[in-house]
C-alpha cells in the first residue's frame, strides 16, 4: 500500500464525533488483532490466503515499525488496520470498538476520527495552501470551514514548525515541508493511531531524519500511537519495537 502509530492528543478545539453507537467505549489498547486472515477470490479455484492468523496489539503511546519483504502482506495488513478493507476471518478492535459488528457508516466514522494516515507521497492538494490542506479532514462533516478549524490547523502547523508557511501553496514547499504538512493533516481529528506508509521513502536523508523526528515528537508529546511501515532498517531500529511480517505471518 502506497496510500498511513493515547492518553492525550494534540491540543486543539476540534472535538471527536460520538463513537459508533454499536460499539463500546474504548479504554484498552489502541489496536488489537486476533486471528486475522485475508483471502482473495474466496470460493473460487484460485482462492489465495494472504494473511494467516495475525495477532497484534498496539498499546497507547507506542511507536512501532512494521517491516517485511515485498509481497509479505504488509500492505494488506495496513489496509485492514486502516479500515480500508475487512478481514476474511478474525477480529479487529480500534480503541475498543470491535469492527466486525459495524456497518459501513460507522466504519467510516471510526476511521475518520480514530486513525490518521501519512503516505510516502504526501497527496496534498496543489491548489490549496498548507492551512487549507490541514483543514481537509475536518470538512468531512461540514460544507465550509469555520474559525475553529482554521485555528486548529494553525496550531497543528505550528507544532510541526510550519506556521510561517501556512499560506504557501503546497507546490511552493520543499518535499520535507510537504510531508510535515501531511503529518499535521493526519492529526487534524486528534486520532489515537497514525498509520505511516513509507513516510520518509521519498525524501533525502536529511529531510527523512527531520520527518522521522517530527513524528517521534508528536508521539512523545501527545501519546499518539504510530505504526510505521518502512524498509529503512536504521529508522526501524529507532522505534520502540519492530513487528516483522513474512509470508503473511508475524514472525519474531
Amino acid at each position: 500500500m502506497t496510500a498511513s502509530p493515547s492518553p492525550s492528543s494534540p491540543t486543539t478545539e476540534t472535538p471527536k464525533a460520538d463513537a459508533p453507537k454499536t460499539a463500546p467505549s474504548g479504554r484498552g489498547p489502541v489496536l488489537r488483532l486476533a486471528g486475522v486472515r485475508k483471502s482473495y477470490n474466496v470460493g473460487t479455484s484460485v482462492e489465495v490466503e494472504v494473511l494467516h492468523g495475525i495477532d497484534l496489539t498496539l498499546e497507547r503511546g507506542e511507536f512501532v515499525a512494521l517491516i517485511g519483504p515485498s509481497g509479505s502482506g504488509k500492505s494488506t495488513l495496513l489496509n485492514i488496520i486502516g479500515l480500508l478493507d475487512r478481514p476474511t476471518a478474525g477480529k479487529l478492535w480500534i480503541e475498543g470498538h470491535e469492527t466486525s459488528t459495524l456497518g459501513d457508516a460507522d466504519i467510516t466514522r471510526l476511521r475518520g476520527h480514530s486513525i490518521g494516515f501519512v503516505f510516502q507521497y504526501h497527496y496534498l492538494i496543489s491548489a490549496f495552501t498548507a492551512l487549507e490542506n490541514v483543514m481537509m479532514p475536518m470538512l468531512a462533516d461540514r460544507v465550509f470551514p469555520d474559525d475553529r478549524m482554521r485555528k486548529t490547523a494553525h496550531q497543528l502547523l505550528d507544532q510541526v514548525g510550519l506556521a510561517p508557511w501556512e499560506n504557501n501553496l503546497a507546490t511552493n514547499m520543499s518535499g520535507g515541508q510537504q510531508q510535515r504538512v501531511a503529518i499535521a493533516r493526519s492529526l487534524a481529528m486528534s486520532p489515537a493511531l497514525i498509520l505511516a506508509d513509507e513516510p520518509t521513502g521519498n525524501l533525502d536523508t536529511k529531510s527523512a531524519d527531520g520527518v522521522f523526528e517530527m513524528m517521534r515528537k508528536v508521539n512523545r508529546d501527545h501519546g499518539t500511537t504510530f505504526l510505521i511501515v518502512t524498509h529503512n532498517m536504521e529508522l526501524a531500529r529507532r522505534c520502540d519495537r519492530i513487528v516483522e511480517v513474512v509470508d503473511g505471518k508475524v514472525v519474531g
